[in-house]
């Protein structure tokens, strides 16, 4: 018996990095999972390591920023499984600059990824949990509680220079955490943000010559670290090193499991002891 046996969890983010690790470690304790990526071939290969592990997945591919998404992505939950208990809004990326060079369209890109996204898959939710409740309480069954958690990250709590959009949205995070959190406490939700310190995805590896990228829908974006930076950054880091995606997916799984059922409106720093 798993503690999320029974539990149906939407996950963005989820075909790669930290956001894989996340859905699997639902999985695995017994959460049917809906898999999200911009991407549909990374959503597939989580869907099938799940499934190949024994558990549940299905897959929901497209950008979390375009305006149907959230509905498509709540309503496939409840399609699938018949049920919604768990939200993880974990996709995203950065796109730097410093502030009198950063364009509108970085600002925007971040803004509508980080903050908008969320917003709008948690309202497309709320009519979900709340019809759930009502039934729950019409049939004299106990109301369990449900989990969401919001993604955020150390740049949210302390800036970081050039990152003035990111660090922004991630802040806003914040907000809209400690919002929903008295929003739906009458249904028995709790709501939580998780902020990473430097976790090792494709967005923080080394890259010496300066030229890593991703597409993002055919943008092209920067991404990397450079190795001197690397090493100093994980000095000023009590545990002398960046965190795992592995590492990152247990600390979103704390606010996932019963053992969290009282906390709620908080945010949970997982970065190796680094403090602002």
């Amino acid at each position: 018996m798993g503690k999320l046996d029974g539990k149906v969890a939407l996950v963005t983010g989820s075909g790669r990095g930290i956001g894989a690790e996340i859905a699997l470690k639902l999985a695995a304790d017994g959460a049917a999972v809906v898999v999200n990526d911009l991407d549909e071939q990374p959503a597939k290969e989580t869907a099938a390591a799940i499934e190949r592990a024994g558990g549940r997945a299905v897959i929901c591919p497209g950008s979390v920023t375009d305006k149907e998404f959230a509905e498509r992505f709540t309503r496939i939950a409840v399609e699938s499984f018949d049920g919604l208990d768990i939200i993880v809004n974990n996709a995203g990326f950065t796109w730097d600059s410093v502030v009198q060079k950063m364009t509108d369209e970085q600002w925007d890109a971040i803004l509508d990824v980080h903050l908008k996204a969320p917003f709008r898959i948690l309202r497309a939710a709320q009519p979900i949990i709340s019809g759930l409740v009502k039934s729950a309480v019409a049939a004299g069954e106990p109301v369990p509680c449900r989990k969401v958690v919001n993604i955020s990250s150390m740049a949210g709590l302390g800036g970081n220079a050039g990152q003035a959009n990111y660090a922004s949205a991630k802040a806003g995070v914040t907000g809209l955490t400690r919002t929903l959190a008295k929003e739906w406490g009458r249904y028995n939700v709790t709501v939580n943000t998780v902020a990473f310190g430097l976790i090792k995805t494709r967005l923080t590896q080394t890259d010496a010559h300066g030229d890593a990228t991703i597409d993002v829908q055919g943008r092209e974006i920067k991404v990397g670290v450079n190795p001197q930076l690397q090493s100093a950054m994980e000095q000023m880091i009590p545990l002398g090193r960046a965190g795992e995606p592995s590492e990152a997916a247990g600390a979103v799984y704390l606010m996932c499991i019963p053992e969290s059922d009282y906390v709620s409106g908080q945010t949970l720093v997982c970065g190796g002891g680094f403090q602002i």
